[in-house]
C-alpha cells in the first residue's frame, strides 16, 4: 500500500520576500511529518515533497493562501516508502540555475502545450523537439524524435543554443522549436532564454514528462523509456509508476539491472558510470558506510545515513523540473 504522497511543484512568481518565507515554512511542513527540498528565490518557488497525504495538503494550502502563490500547480504520484530523509528550505539565486541575468520566465515563456496535443506537435517533421535535460536523465527515456543536447548541467544549456545557432547548427531563428522537461520548470526556463534570443516559435510541454506520463497512456505514447526522477524512487513509468532503476551510491546516476551486472559493480562503492572516479579516501567512506547499510539491513531497517554523493554531472535534488 502507497503511504506517502509525493507533490513536485513550481511556480514563476515575484517573492521579493523569500528569505522571510523560509523558517516559517520550514517549521510548518516539519510540523506536519513532510520533507523533501523546497527553493525559495526572488523568482519564485521549485521543489518536491513527501509526507502523509494530510500533511503534504496541508502544506500545499499553506503556500497557496499567499496570494501570490494562489494559482500554484503541482503534480501527485505515490510512494510506500517515504523517498526523502529529511526536510530542506534552501534560499537561492534562481529556483532553477541557468546563470543568466534577465532571463524571465514569468512574462516570457513560449507557448504551453497540453499533454493530449503534444503528439501531433513533435510528430511534425518540421519541428525540433528538443528535450532540455542532462545527459544523465536522456540516458533512461525520452521522447522520440528529441534532440539530446549532452549537457551536465543546466548551466551548459545557453551554450549550447549558441552553438546550434551557428552556421551548421540545428536552430534556426524561423524553426518551430518545442521542448520539454520533467516536471516544466526548466522548459519554462528554456523557452523564455530562447525568446530573448530572437526565436519565435517556441513551445512547452505542459507539466513536463510527469504530466504526459500522468495523462497519456502507454498505447498512445511517444515516450520511450522510463523518467529520472530526483528522489528515491529513481524513475517513473506511465501512470507515474516507480520504474526499476536504482541509485549509484557513489556517483548517483541511474542504474540498470544490466550495470548492476557489470563487472564494475560493487554496492555503494562504483558502477560503471564512475568505476575509477574515486580517490582511495572515497572508497575508504564509501565502504565503512556500505558496512553500516548491510547491518541495518540484517537488522531489518533503514540506514538514513545513506544518500547518494553529489555526482560530477547531476543537479541539486530539488533543482528537478
Amino acid at each position: 500500500m502507497a503511504n506517502f504522497l509525493i507533490a513536485a511543484l513550481y511556480k514563476f512568481v515575484e517573492l521579493a520576500d523569500f528569505r522571510e518565507l523560509q523558517k516559517p515554512l520550514f517549521d510548518f511542513c516539519e510540523a506536519q511529518g513532510v520533507k523533501g527540498t523546497l527553493l525559495l528565490a526572488e523568482e519564485g518557488i521549485n521543489g518536491t515533497i513527501a509526507g502523509p497525504e494530510d500533511g503534504i495538503r496541508a502544506v500545499l494550502g499553506r503556500l497557496r493562501g499567499n496570494p501570490r502563490l494562489a494559482g500554484l500547480e503541482h503534480k501527485e504520484s505515490w510512494a510506500e516508502r517515504m523517498p526523502f530523509y529529511r526536510m530542506k528550505v534552501k534560499l537561492k539565486r534562481e529556483i532553477v540555475t541557468m546563470g543568466v541575468p534577465n532571463v524571465h520566465a514569468r512574462t516570457m515563456a513560449g507557448t504551453y502545450v497540453k499533454p493530449d496535443e503534444w503528439n501531433e506537435l513533435i510528430a511534425d517533421p518540421d519541428v525540433i523537439v528538443v528535450d532540455c535535460r542532462n545527459d544523465y536523465e536522456v540516458s533512461i527515456g525520452t521522447f522520440k524524435r528529441a534532440v539530446n543536447p549532452r549537457t551536465s548541467s543546466f548551466t551548459e544549456f545557453p551554450e549550447w543554443v549558441r552553438r546550434q545557432s551557428a552556421e551548421g547548427g540545428i536552430l534556426n531563428k524561423d524553426a518551430k522549436v518545442a521542448m520539454f522537461c520533467t516536471g516544466g520548470i526548466r522548459c519554462e526556463k528554456s523557452t523564455a532564454y530562447l525568446r530573448s534570443q530572437g526565436f519565435e516559435h517556441v513551445y512547452h510541454l505542459e507539466g513536463g514528462i510527469l504530466k504526459y506520463l500522468e495523462t497519456v497512456g502507454p498505447e498512445d505514447s511517444l515516450w520511450d523509456g522510463q523518467c529520472f526522477v530526483f528522489d528515491e524512487r529513481v524513475s517513473v513509468g506511465h501512470g507515474l509508476e516507480p520504474g526499476d532503476y536504482e541509485f549509484c551510491r557513489a556517483c548517483r546516476l541511474p542504474l540498470s539491472a544490466a550495470d548492476k551486472a557489470s563487472e564494475l559493480y560493487e554496492e555503494g562503492i562504483s558502477c560503471p558510470h564512475c568505476h575509477g572516479t574515486h580517490t582511495e579516501d572515497q572508497l575508504r567512506r564509501f565502504r565503512e558506510r556500505q558496512k553500516q547499510v548491510e547491518l541495518a539491513r540484517r537488522r531489518k531497517q533503514r540506514h538514513i545515513g545513506v544518500r547518494p554523493e553529489r555526482p560530477w554531472a547531476a543537479a541539486p535534488a530539488a533543482e528537478q523540473g
